[in-house]
């Protein structure tokens, strides 16, 4: 195993496994996870895996997650999230255009999702980045007015405005829609700061994708500070871009970076294999943890 470590204030390790992924220890994993909570994100490059190998190279980090919407499935592999635009056998395959928005997954749940493992299949000509933000490090940097709003209180994570319309939904009015959504994934709350579990770092845990509230704030003051907190957030500054090479796999922290996916031009395929990973530590301290299987 080799590691390349990034520069200091950065964020990203390398770790090279060679030809034969599967047979990495119990030890490797461990290293290979402590990267990923100190430097948030870890690139494992020039890997060649088929479906069932890369989900059991996701159980060595832990309780892969199976996504409570079945038609993000891959059709063999429920652990396998699809972000596809190509199709399958002749069949729709996974969602097309997820996560072009600034986000961490699974946010919007009470037992938000810890790890995410990324693997593309095809990738578009000229748009191969995710892009992501250290929200460690931009805690660190919050202007004082900012950081007093954020501090002490919950922040609320709704995702019903990023439900993506299936099949089945055709005949049903946008009321219905709504009302069916927020059933199925109602708002729920998270302290804004949380502390990691595995570093004890604080990180702002909010994110434009998902956190629709700060409690105790009326509407427009909640969105007036909103707006210039992320504001802050998303400055180009702050923005990390890992551009993707063939063979690539990603394994980064839900709980220190919120990330984006890139846009695909239009006529080009795009296809990612994401795995979520309950990687038996709490979210964040405070919170019990999860196995996911009730997820």
């Amino acid at each position: 195993m080799e590691i390349r470590e990034p520069a200091k204030g950065k964020i990203g390790a390398e770790v090279r496994l060679g030809s034969r992924p599967l047979d990495s220890t119990e030890d490797a994993c461990r290293t290979i996870k402590d990267l990923v909570y100190r430097h948030r994100l870890v690139v494992l490059p020039g890997l060649n895996l088929q479906a069932q190998e890369y989900v059991a190279f996701a159980r060595k980090f832990g309780t892969p997650q199976v996504y409570f919407q079945g038609h993000y499935h891959h059709p063999e592999h429920p652990e396998i999230f699809v972000s596809s635009n190509v199709p399958y056998k002749g069949e729709k395959f996974g969602v097309s255009g997820t996560g072009r928005y600034w986000h961490t997954d699974y946010q919007f749940f009470e037992q938000p999702l810890p790890l995410t493992m990324l693997y593309p299949q095809a990738f578009a000509l000229k748009s191969r980045e995710t892009s992501y933000i250290d929200m460690s490090m931009v805690l660190q940097r919050l202007p004082a007015a900012l950081r007093r709003g954020v501090e002490g209180v919950r922040a609320q994570h709704d995702a019903k405005l990023r439900y993506k319309v299936q099949a089945t939904d055709i005949d049903k009015s946008i009321a219905e829609l709504l009302a069916e959504v927020a059933q199925l994934i109602p708002p729920v709350w998270h302290p804004a700061i949380v502390e990691h579990p595995a570093t004890g770092e604080s990180i702002l845990y909010m994110s434009p994708g998902f956190t629709t509230a700060l409690e105790g704030l009326d509407y427009e003051t909640n969105r007036t500070f909103l707006a210039d907190l992320f504001e802050f957030v998303t400055r180009p500054e702050h923005i990390h871009t890992q551009y993707w090479k063939d063979g690539d796999i990603l394994l980064w922290d839900n709980r220190s970076l919120i990330h984006k996916a890139s846009p695909n031009p239009a006529g080009e395929p795009s296809v990612s294999f994401r795995i979520g990973i309950y990687d038996q530590l709490p979210f964040y301290r405070g919170l019990q943890p999860s196995d996911g299987i009730k997820s």
